[in-house]
């Protein structure tokens, strides 16, 4: 892993790795001036869970980021100096260890490269906490609905959704069993859990809409609904409450670069309006949003991700290649 960085992130980390280990594990907020001598902070991952064959948990060293994160908000990594600035929303903090919990699913160039990376390697760039978080004051009952990977987001708002006193219904959604994830966390901050599959191999058979509309028509009221996961999903989650009057707030997932405002990148539409995701959101009324511009904008560079993917070569296996020639 070392091989990977510029010099002033090697030097970065041989010091900091150094003071570790003479003065026993020294707290981070010891060595920060070193670290930012250069400039440069590099991130530890102290955590590494594989969720299933295409989810990976990763815990990673910002005590930061930590500090002030809350759920709906999200991060930007970078794995080094050449690589791609990526969002995921924050999955779950912990301030006293100085710890961000993220759980991603490896499907670009850039995502499969952090899921290549181990407990005890660090990433170049982590910044955050971005964005406005999830509203969950003032309300007696809620649902909370995720899909696929989605659910990873939703688990830190069920939380703190529990915390502010609220009600919450859970509804998660997979394909199939295999793919379930985090079914003993929404288990434990959630006053009712239902789990569907699409083939039924799990749980109850069919989509999340259908369990929340059997909810919503059996008299249950709702002062929000919470809909994290594709956009398609998020889609017919709205159109599911609409008829029913229930305030329903998606998070969008929109092309994004600088995480700030500045670029533009992450513009949706919601209500007519032209928003920024990062700054306005990620949060919107999914009452009021264009999903056919989102969906058209997040397809977008499609065809350049796959050959991206074809024809990258792997830095650090053509160095390991010619390490052993």
């Amino acid at each position: 892993m070392k091989n990977c960085f510029d010099k002033c992130s090697k030097r970065i980390y041989n010091e900091y790795n150094e003071i570790e280990w003479a003065e026993n594990a020294c707290p981070i907020s010891n060595v920060m001036d070193i670290l930012l001598k250069d400039g440069c902070v590099m991130y530890k991952i102290v955590r590494k869970k594989e969720l299933n064959d295409a989810v990976t948990l990763m815990e990673i060293e910002a005590p930061f980021v930590a500090k002030k994160a809350k759920a709906g908000q999200f991060i930007i990594f970078r794995i080094d100096e050449q690589s791609e600035r990526v969002p995921l929303t924050i999955a779950g903090y912990d301030r006293e260890k100085g710890t961000v919990t993220i759980i991603f699913q490896k499907v670009g160039f850039s995502t499969k490269a952090l899921g290549a990376l181990n407990e005890g390697d660090y990433i170049r760039d982590f910044v955050g906490p971005l964005g406005k978080p999830t509203d969950v004051e003032g309300k007696k009952r809620v649902c909370v609905v995720g899909g696929g990977v989605g659910c990873a987001i939703a688990l830190p708002a069920a939380v703190a959704f529990k915390e502010a006193g609220a009600e919450v219904d859970v509804i998660i959604g997979f394909r199939t069993k295999d793919i379930v994830i985090l079914e003993d966390e929404f288990r434990a901050c959630s006053d009712h859990l239902y789990l569907m599959t699409d083939d039924g191999s799990y749980g109850e058979k069919g989509f999340g809409t259908v369990k929340l509309q059997a909810l919503l028509e059996s008299g249950v009221q709702y002062d929000e609904v919470l809909a994290i996961g594709p956009v398609p999903m998020m889609k017919f989650v709205s159109k599911t409450t609409e008829p029913f009057g229930v305030h329903t707030v998606v998070s969008l997932n929109p092309i994004m670069v600088d995480g700030t405002g500045m670029c533009g990148g992450c513009r949706v539409t919601v209500g007519g309006e032209t928003k920024f995701a990062c700054v306005d959101g990620p949060e919107f009324d999914g009452h009021k949003v264009d999903y056919a511009e989102l969906m058209s904008r997040n397809g977008i560079y499609r065809e350049r991700e796959a050959e991206v993917a074809k024809d990258h070569v792997c830095r650090m296996e053509a160095m390991g290649k010619a390490l052993i020639k």
